[in-house]
């Protein structure tokens, strides 16, 4: 059983939901990325979702462009992202790590030397936006024999047929996009999102995790309900760019607020 899959099957048996926050690697400067994983977990992440720079990120909304260009500002590539994780997991051995991102960079790295390298240094998973499952011969054999979870999006217009791909490739959990869009459009919907959960339900075994539009407490609260884990990243974004400029003081207080606030929300979920 995979970090993850312990971690979401602890929380499951404690009636809990996890909670799990996106930042961009190297955003708003590379020294700051690694102090700020280390405060997602003190403000009760359950799991870090990794962004890795690409230029062209077209699951993203405006938020997360700007973040991936701040960081490519800064020269950061997939083996920076890599040495952050094993940084990071210097002091915590326990937090599941899923890193997010696009096919090129690995593609140029290589599949089997991508999936090594980055089970060496304890990433947990990893979510490839542009590869879906019918797709990935090769690719994801290559995770599997690392012992990395194979994470896959799927959304309101997913069709049967890729939902019993993702069931039957996936693991460590599925990713719900919660509304059609980019990241951090739009408003979310919560009696569509109820009905798509419990359809989703009935074709998928794995976890379901819900994120997109998650941007307060009241949506976090309300998700929670709903699936096995939020996912959180544009609203944190946005604080670390309105505070780029800043200290990482500065920075890490205001992402630390938020993560209070979604986490009282979640955990207000729970205790219902």
């Amino acid at each position: 059983m995979s970090r993850i899959q312990q971690k979401l099957a602890s929380l499951k048996a404690a009636g809990k939901t996890a909670l799990i926050p996106y930042i961009t690697a190297g955003d708003p400067r590379p020294n700051a990325t690694v102090a700020l994983m280390h405060l997602l977990v003190e403000k009760g992440a359950d799991m870090i979702e990794l962004g890795v720079p690409f230029s062209d990120p077209m699951a993203d909304g405006p938020v997360i462009q700007k973040a991936v260009e701040r960081a490519l500002e800064h020269n950061v590539s997939l083996d920076d992202v890599l040495e952050y994780v094993r940084a990071f997991r210097e002091k915590d051995s326990n937090t599941p790590i899923i890193l997010m991102g696009y096919l090129n960079p690995i593609e140029a790295m290589g599949y089997e030397a991508f999936a090594a390298a980055a089970s060496s240094v304890g990433v947990d998973a990893v979510l490839t936006v542009d590869m879906p499952p019918e797709e990935s011969v090769g690719y994801l054999p290559a995770l599997r024999n690392a012992g990395l979870d194979r994470v896959f999006l799927v959304s309101p217009t997913t069709p049967q047929s890729r939902l019993a791909a993702v069931n039957e490739k996936g693991s460590g959990f599925v990713y719900y996009v919660s509304l059609k869009g980019v990241t951090g459009s739009k408003e979310l919907d919560v009696a569509d999102v109820t009905a798509q959960i419990n359809r989703l339900k009935d074709k998928i075994n794995l976890p379901i995790g819900i994120g997109f539009g998650i941007r307060d407490g009241e949506a976090a609260f309300q998700m929670a309900q709903l699936g096995d884990a939020v996912i959180v990243g544009s609203a944190l974004v946005s604080l670390i760019e309105a505070n780029a400029h800043q200290d990482l003081y500065t920075i890490e207080l205001a992402v630390g607020e938020k993560m209070t606030e979604f986490r009282a929300a979640i955990d207000r979920a729970d205790a219902l």
